[in-house]
């Protein structure tokens, strides 16, 4: 496997008045790392200004020898364009010319966040995914046309099991269309971690690496800093190694089941970003022998 950091990583530090986005990159290319996840800009006036922005990135990762991965963007196929699925779609196409833009192989999109909370009957998973698989489907056989794989990540609650995200990957039925699998995500759905990364490290085009603090949520709630998962634990983000993920045993599914792409740190604890990347990247290089 080879390392890289998701962009996501380095929070404030990605303003110009900072590192930038270049700044971040260099940094990258400075800890060890081989590549870069990319996530969605500032906003656009036009999407041709957005691809611009995006061959120029492109252009900058290819000179300082940083692959560009994965770009990550977010959709939702039951709220998302007011609940039109053909405008949604057709908005999350957009965002894969700007993956091809950038030079990505993949593009990772949300499904959804879930039903709206007034709706008390028909919510479940099962009556979700012929919207799902619908969505998916035409953006990944769009993706295809540009060189571009898409993936979804267990992430945002409702889409966030393992064997959710398995049915939706088997039901689309698709080889442009398979997993992005975030280790540390599991734990906001209250699974166990390298269960879950064994069920859907089979279907991984790509992958993150993220830790938490886990406290059990029949005690205090520990304060700033954290949130709850879907069954009201306590989670903070914490350093690669420095929290309660197994992260080893992770590493250890996705090899086992042949995965051999890129691992990306997404760190989200309340260290300096850069500190908190730079230590996770030495812990997670240890952690793969």
């Amino acid at each position: 496997m080879k390392l890289g950091v998701s962009l996501y990583s380095f929070h404030g530090y990605a303003d110009n008045s900072k590192l930038g986005i270049k700044g971040c990159i260099d940094k990258v290319k400075e800890i060890g790392g081989e590549g870069v996840d990319i996530v969605e800009g500032p906003p656009f006036a036009t999407q041709k200004e957005y691809i611009a922005y995006a061959k120029d990135i492109g252009e900058y990762c290819k000179k300082v020898g940083i692959e560009a991965c994965c770009f990550c963007v977010g959709s939702d196929f039951i709220n998302g364009c007011d609940g039109d699925i053909d405008a949604e779609i057709e908005r999350v196409k957009g965002r894969v010319d700007v993956a091809a833009a950038y030079g990505c192989k993949f593009m990772r999109h949300d499904a959804t966040y879930g039903f709206n909370a007034s709706i008390k009957h028909s919510r479940g998973f099962d009556n979700a995914l012929p919207r799902l698989v619908k969505g998916y489907r035409a953006v990944t056989e769009y993706a295809a046309t540009k060189g571009v794989k898409t993936c979804v990540e267990n992430h945002g609650f409702f889409a966030q099991d393992a064997d959710r995200i398995e049915k939706l990957i088997n039901t689309v039925a698709n080889d442009n269309f398979g997993a992005l699998v975030d280790i540390g995500n599991f734990s906001c759905a209250d699974e166990y971690n390298p269960r879950s990364v064994g069920i859907m490290a089979p279907y991984a085009f790509h992958a993150h690496a993220k830790d938490f603090h886990i406290k059990s949520g029949n005690g205090e709630n520990p304060g700033d800093g954290f949130f709850q998962s879907r069954g009201c634990n306590y989670l903070r983000g914490s350093i690669i190694g420095h929290g309660d993920v197994p992260v080893k045993q992770c590493i250890n599914a996705l090899k086992r089941a042949g995965y051999d792409g890129y691992l990306m740190i997404e760190f989200e604890g309340m260290e300096d970003p850069v500190v908190g990347i730079n230590v996770g990247m030495k812990n997670l290089k240890r952690l793969m022998l």
